[in-house]
């Protein structure tokens, strides 16, 4: 999948911080050297292609008084779709993703409470009929910023 230097540009500016300000396409566009208009455009068109899979905020859950957990499950490799169906399902489940372990689906888990996370894990449960769900709360958090420099 070919980007042009345009593309490069507007990811590396996205990536390092999207401008707060009433027209925020609009900087990005006097920075990169287009207009407003191109930028959302590009923006699509590489959210379209796949180059581009989320562009929002990230926030601190913990500090909004989120609970969170890291999840792992056994999945029978025929039912791997499934199951992601279902777990993805969860508007509070930011990461699911496959490992070469008996414990092959992990998943993360973001709740309002201790006990609406309970809820989301019993329901998941239910519904998949996968009753056996490891579940890992963090110890340490230790946050890694990666940009990558495509210029």
């Amino acid at each position: 999948m070919k980007i042009d230097g345009i593309d490069r540009k507007i990811l590396n500016l996205i990536q390092t911080g999207l401008p707060l300000s009433p027209e925020p396409y609009r900087e990005l566009g006097e920075v990169a050297g287009v207009s407003e208009g191109e930028v959302i455009a590009r923006i699509k068109a590489m959210t379209e292609r796949g180059v581009i899979r989320r562009l929002g905020a990230i926030f601190d859950s913990r500090k909004l008084g989120y609970k969170g957990v890291l999840c792992a499950m056994k999945v029978a490799g025929d039912r791997i779709d499934e199951v992601a169906s279902v777990v993805n399902s969860y508007p509070g489940v930011t990461h699911n993703y496959l490992r070469e372990h008996s414990y092959n689906m992990w998943f993360t888990v973001l709740a309002q409470s201790n006990e609406k996370l309970n809820d989301i894990l019993s329901q998941i449960r239910e519904r998949t009929g996968i009753n056996e769900i490891i579940t890992l709360p963090a110890e340490n958090i230790f946050k890694i910023r990666v940009n990558f420099d495509l210029e």
